[in-house]
């Protein structure tokens, strides 16, 4: 981390949560010489980030805190997190969607963000398990009223889980009848070992109905979920054609992605022009 005293405080969290995880622990006066701000920013960041969860503060510093398999925040509490990486990978992803496809958007607060990208996409079909993405499109239509082009969103039913996600036998069986040309998927945890994986069990067997039902897997991921696991796998990691991240994932990850996957686009980098 260098020292800038224009860090937004999104920007100074981020780093000083990296920090944490990579070195499981910091002390204060660490943060506040190699952030260049005061100790008590950087103890209000520590307050913040302890109340989103994502640590634990003690006498002096902080440390991580460890999520068991079966942690599952909710959707405000993952919302407040990597917002910028969540941005960039948004319209990275973007990008791949052409007119007139069908696509599918999983539950998240990344997949969330690419459905704000995609609403000028004219004659998209969007089918979604989540509530939330679900309101983007419905609230752009209720803003701008009726419009040609304004795409077509199909909300399977089923059960809420903390993530406004519909999971169950009712979005099990509405997925398992459709085929989408692109499915865009948001991730709880990504590594070689489990390939992708959640915390919750019925929200794992909707995710392996969605995978079946796309012609292409799209994993949209920032750097913080690659070496997380949750309780239950659901995909293997050759079954995923790109992974979109950003660019905090590091060099080491990056060579294992590229063993596995097709293709990796890391937001806001050019790519060597060859799917992986």
């Amino acid at each position: 981390m260098s020292e800038n005293q224009n860090l937004l405080a999104e920007q100074r969290r981020s780093l000083i949560l990296d920090e944490v995880r990579r070195r499981g622990g910091v002390r204060v006066n660490e943060l506040t010489r190699k952030l260049g701000v005061s100790d008590m920013t950087v103890r209000r960041d520590l307050d913040a980030l302890a109340r989103q969860g994502v640590l634990e503060k003690v006498h002096g510093g902080a440390v991580p805190v460890v999520e068991a398999s079966t942690h599952e925040p909710g959707f405000e509490a993952k919302s407040g997190l990597e917002l910028t990486a969540k941005e960039d990978i948004a319209r990275a992803a973007a990008k791949l969607v052409a007119p007139g496809a069908a696509i599918a958007l999983s539950g998240g607060t990344t997949t969330f963000a690419l459905a704000h990208q995609l609403l000028d996409v004219p004659d998209l079909t969007v089918v979604t398990n989540s509530v939330r993405v679900a309101d983007v499109f419905h609230a752009a239509q209720r803003t701008s009223g009726p419009r040609q082009g304004a795409a077509t969103v199909v909300l399977t039913g089923g059960v809420r889980t903390p993530s406004d996600s519909l999971v169950g036998p009712v979005a099990d069986q509405a997925i398992a009848a459709l085929h989408f040309d692109l499915l865009f998927l948001g991730v709880h945890g990504i590594s070689v070992e489990a390939g992708l994986s959640t915390p919750n069990l019925a929200e794992a067997e909707t995710n392996r109905r969605l995978v079946h039902s796309a012609r292409r897997v799209v994993v949209v991921a920032d750097h913080t979920k690659w070496g997380k696991v949750g309780l239950s796998s659901f995909a293997e990691l050759e079954r995923i054609d790109t992974l979109v991240t950003d660019a905090g994932l590091p060099d080491e990850a990056r060579g294992v992605v590229t063993e596995h996957l097709r293709r990796l686009v890391v937001a806001g980098e050019p790519e060597d022009g060859t799917d992986i």
